[in-house]
C-alpha cells in the first residue's frame, strides 16, 4: 500500500522518526536515505497525564491538512496566544483528527499537552518545508521525550545554530540585534593582513547592494581601548577563518563554520564554543569542532586573543580559556587523519601565544601572587547591553550633571565628563563580562581585582595540556615560528619541563591562597586587599575538572561543598547565603542562586568523574536532564539558556536582568540553546540506560533514586556472603 509522506508518494520509506529534511522531503530525498535506520518501538512515550492513555495498538497515521489543522489546534489550545501549547494554556487538551487508514473518515483523539505540542511542532515544520497536506505517523507525536529532544538537537538545532561568514550566511549573521545605533547597518571588519578576505566581502557588497553590507579595514597595529571606543559608533562583525575552495571551476573563499549560542547571540562566543563542542563531538561533528578551533587560532593571530565574541565591541575582551582541551578533544577524534598533528601543532602554538600575551601579562597577570585575573581594557559604557541595563547606575550621575540620561552617556563616552567612580565601576563590569559570569554578586564591584578559581583552573589546565602535548606528541621539543613568538617571550623552542613547573607552582599557590579545608571549597582571591573571598560558588569544582586537587581534597569537596550547591534540578551557581537578600534595590543576578547553568553542570560532572565519584556525577546529571526534559515536555519543546534549579514546574521562567534566551519561538523550537543542547547530549552519556528510561517517563529524581537503591539493596550480598568470599568494606581515612 502506498502512503503519502509530506505530500509525496512513498511505498518504501519506513522511518517514522527520520530527520525533518528526510521525513518532509520529496520522494527522491527519501530514497537516498533508504538505509536510514528506524528507531525501535521504545521511542514511544509513556508519559501519562490526566487525559492521556497509553495505547497498545499499532501506531496510527493521520491524514492532515496542515494549515487547517494547525489553525484549529491553535484556536482550541493556545489560549494565551503565544503560538505554543503549554501547561499554562487552558484549552480542552484534546483534538479530533482523521486517520490515514480510513481516508480521513474516522477520527482519533490526540490528547495531552505534550502530544498536542508535538502535533503543533510537526505541523509547523511541515509548513516550513512547504507542505500543505501530510500523512503523519502517530509515533512522531507520541515520541519518548528524551529521544525527541536528542533527535531535535542532532538533526535540527545544531544545523540551525551553524554559521559561516561567507555569502551563504553573511546577510543573516552581519545584522546585530544588539546594535542600537541610529542606522544598524550590516558591517564587517577585516584585518589588514587578510586582503583576500576584504576583496571577497567587497565583491559581495558590490553584487548585492540591497544588503547594504559595509566592508571596513580593521586598523593595523595594537588594538587599544580608544580605538574600540571609536568603533562603537559603527559596530560590526569581525572576520574569522576562511579556506580556499572551487565553485563553478573558479577559486573562491568559504568561511570556516561555527556554532552560535542562540537567541540574541548571533556570533561566535569563546567559552560557549568549547561547551558546545562537547555535545558536537559526541554527535561526531568533528569537522565543525575542528573549524571552531581554527577560528580561535585566527582570532589569536589577528586580534591577539580568543574574543568574548567576534564583534568589534568585544575586541578588548576575552573569555574563560579552554582552547587546549578543545583542541586535544578534536585531535583524539582525528586520529589517523594525516592533518591531525599539524592541526594540533597550530592550536598549541596559538594557545601558548595567548597564554603569554593575554593571561600572563599586564593588566591581567598579578605579579605578586603569580595568578591571573579577568581585567580587560576598555572605555565607556559597554554598547552591547540592553538599553536599560545601566539606567539605575548612571541616572544619579546624569542628575548630578543636569543632563538627560542619553546625553550624559554620550558625554561620558567622549570623555567630556570624567568621573573616576564610574570608571572604577566599568573596570569591574568589563571584568565580569570577560569572566562569562555576567552578572553575579560574587563579582560585582570587585571582579577586576580577583584571581578567580575558574580562570586559574583553566590556566592550570593550559599548562598541563601544553606540557603533556609537547612531551608526548612533539618529542619534548616544540619550535615556535616567528608568527607565534611574543615580545615578552622570544623563545624559539618550548619544552615540557617549564610548563610542568608552571603548573606545579600555580597548583601550590591556589591551594595556599584559595583552598579552605574546613569548608571543602576553593574561593576567589582578592589581589588588592590580599584576602580570600567567602562567596560559595559552583566554580569550586573547576579544579576537579582540571585534575588539580588531591584525592583528599576531592573527598572534602564532595562531602562539604556538594551538599551546599546541589538542588532539585542540578548544581546551583552559588548558595543563597552568599548571594544575600534581594529586593527592589538589590535585584536578582542571573549567575547567582537560584539559577543553574549548563557549563557549571558539565564541568562538575567531569570533575567528579575524574576522581571516581560516578554516582554523584550521575545523580547531578539526572537532576539536570530531568529539569530540561520536564520543561521541554510541558512548554512546547522549550530549551533555554539557563534554569531555576530550585523548582521543576516552570524552571525556564527566569526573573533576572536579561530574562532568558531560547523561549521566544513560534510553533516549534528551531535552535534550543547551544550549551544546554550540549549538556543534554553529554549528560545522557553519563547516566545509565535505566536512568534514561526513567527520564523518558518523567520520573522525578527522588522516585528514581529510591527505587534504584531499593533494587540494589535487595541484590546486595549479606554479611555472611561477604565474609565467605573474603570481601571487606574499607573506609576512606584520607
Amino acid at each position: 500500500m502506498s502512503l503519502q509522506y509530506g505530500g509525496e508518494q512513498s511505498s518504501s520509506f519506513s522511518d517514522p522518526l527520520a530527520s525533518p529534511q528526510i521525513y518532509y522531503g520529496d520522494e527522491e530525498t527519501q530514497k537516498r536515505h533508504l538505509g536510514y535506520r528506524a528507531r525501535s518501538s521504545s521511542s514511544v512515550s509513556n508519559i501519562k497525564t490526566n487525559t492521556d492513555e497509553v495505547s497498545t495498538r499499532v501506531p496510527r497515521k493521520y491524514d492532515l491538512d496542515v494549515e487547517i489543522i494547525r489553525q484549529r489546534l491553535l484556536e482550541r489550545e493556545d489560549t494565551d496566544g503565544n503560538v505554543q501549547i503549554t501547561i499554562d494554556d487552558g484549552g480542552p487538551r484534546f483534538l479530533h483528527v482523521g486517520t490515514a487508514g480510513s481516508g480521513g473518515f474516522r477520527s482519533h483523539d490526540i490528547r495531552g499537552v505534550y502530544r498536542l505540542g508535538n502535533l503543533l511542532q510537526e505541523l509547523t515544520i511541515a509548513l516550513d518545508h512547504g507542505k500543505k497536506r501530510v500523512v503523519l505517523d502517530e509515533a512522531r507525536i507520541s515520541e519518548n521525550p528524551v529521544d525527541r529532544l536528542s533527535r531535535f538537537i542532532r538533526d535540527t538545532f545544531w544545523d540551525n545554530l551553524t554559521r559561516c561568514i561567507d555569502e551563504s550566511h553573511i546577510e543573516k549573521i552581519a545584522r546585530d540585534p544588539k546594535d542600537r545605533t541610529a542606522d544598524p547597518q550590516p558591517r564587517i571588519y577585516v584585518p589588514r593582513r587578510a586582503p583576500e578576505q576584504y576583496e571577497y566581502y567587497a565583491n559581495i557588497a558590490r553584487s548585492r547592494p540591497e544588503m547594504r553590507l559595509d566592508v571596513q579595514w580593521l586598523r593595523e597595529g595594537p588594538i587599544t581601548a580608544e580605538y574600540v571606543l571609536e568603533l562603537n559608533e559603527k559596530p560590526g562583525l569581525l572576520a574569522l577563518g576562511m579556506e580556499e575552495t572551487a565553485e563553478k571551476g573558479e577559486k573562491t573563499l568559504k568561511g570556516l563554520p561555527f556554532i552560535v549560542p542562540g537567541g540574541r547571540f548571533n556570533e561566535m562566543y569563546g567559552w560557549d564554543s568549547y561547551m558546545e563542542s562537547i555535545g558536537l563531538l559526541i554527535h561526531e561533528r568533528v569537522d565543525l569542532c575542528k573549524a571552531m578551533v581554527q577560528n580561535f587560532c585566527f582570532c589569536i593571530q589577528y586580534y591577539g586573543k580568543i574574543l568574548n565574541a567576534n564583534r568589534s565591541y568585544y575586541l578588548c575582551r576575552s573569555q574563560p580559556p579552554f582552547l587546549t582541551d578543545m583542541a586535544l578533544s578534536v585531535f583524539h577524534k582525528l586520529r589517523g587523519d594525516p592533518s591531525a598533528k599539524e592541526f594540533l601543532r597550530v592550536a598549541i602554538l596559538a594557545a601558548i601565544k595567548e597564554y603569554y600575551n593575554v593571561w600572563m601579562t599586564d593588566p591581567r597577570w598579578d605579579p605578586v601572587t603569580g595568578l591571573s585575573r579577568y581585567r580587560p581594557q576598555g572605555l565607556g559604557v559597554p554598547p552591547e547591553t540592553e538599553a536599560s541595563h545601566f539606567v539605575h547606575v548612571l541616572t544619579p550621575w546624569a542628575n548630578k550633571h543636569g543632563l538627560p540620561f542619553d546625553d550624559f552617556v554620550g558625554a561620558y563616552n567622549r570623555g567630556d565628563i570624567v568621573e573616576p567612580e564610574i570608571d572604577e565601576y566599568f573596570l569591574h563590569d568589563r571584568a565580569v563580562r570577560e569572566s562569562g559570569h555576567d552578572t553575579s554578586y560574587r563579582l560585582e564591584g570587585i571582579a577586576a581585582n580577583l584571581a578567580t578559581v575558574d580562570l586559574n583552573s583553566c590556566l592550570y589546565k593550559y599548562e598541563v595540556d601544553v606540557a603533556e602535548t609537547i612531551k608526548n606528541v612533539f618529542n619534548d621539543r616544540l619550535e615556535i615560528p616567528p608568527g607565534f613568538q611574543t615580545s615578552r617571550h622570544l623563545n624559539t623552542v618550548e619544552t615540557s619541563a617549564v610548563w610542568d613547573r608552571r603548573a606545579r607552582e600555580r597548583k601550590r599557590t591556589m591551594k595556599r591562597l584559595m583552598w579552605n579545608k574546613e569548608k571543602g571549597m576553593y574561593f576567589d582571591y582578592d589581589t588588592v586587599k590580599k584576602r580570600r573571598q567567602t562567596y560559595e560558588c559552583a566554580t569550586t569544582f573547576w579544579p576537579m575538572w582540571a585534575k588539580m586537587v588531591s584525592p583528599s581534597q576531592a573527598q572534602k569537596m564532595v562531602s562539604k561543598a556538594l551538599p551546599k550547591l546541589e538542588a532539585v534540578g542540578g548544581l546551583l551557581s552559588g548558595t543563597a547565603e552568599s548571594r544575600g537578600e534581594i529586593g527592589l534595590d538589590r535585584p536578582s543576578r542571573q549567575w547567582d542562586f537560584p539559577f543553574g547553568w549548563a557549563p557549571q553542570q558539565m564541568l562538575a560532572w567531569r570533575g567528579l568523574r575524574n576522581y571516581g565519584f560516578e554516582n554523584e556525577a550521575q545523580n547531578l546529571a539526572y537532576k539536570w536532564l530531568y529539569l530540561v526534559t520536564k520543561a521541554f515536555v510541558d512548554f512546547n519543546g522549550v530549551v533555554v539558556e539557563k534554569y531555576d534549579v530550585t523548582q521543576v514546574k516552570d524552571p525556564h521562567k527566569v526573573e533576572a536582568e536579561y530574562g532568558n534566551q531560547g523561549a521566544d519561538f513560534k510553533g516549534t523550537p528551531r535552535e534550543g540553546f547551544g550549551w544546554v543542547n550540549a549538556s543534554y547530549v553529554y549528560g545522557l552519556t553519563i547516566v545509565t540506560s535505566h536512568a534514561r528510561r526513567a527520564l523518558g517517563t518523567l520520573t522525578p529524581f527522588e522516585t528514581w533514586y529510591h527505587k534504584t537503591n531499593a533494587i540494589l539493596e535487595v541484590s546486595e550480598p549479606s554479611e555472611d556472603d561477604e565474609a565467605s568470599t573474603g570481601h571487606a568494606i574499607l573506609s576512606d581515612q584520607d
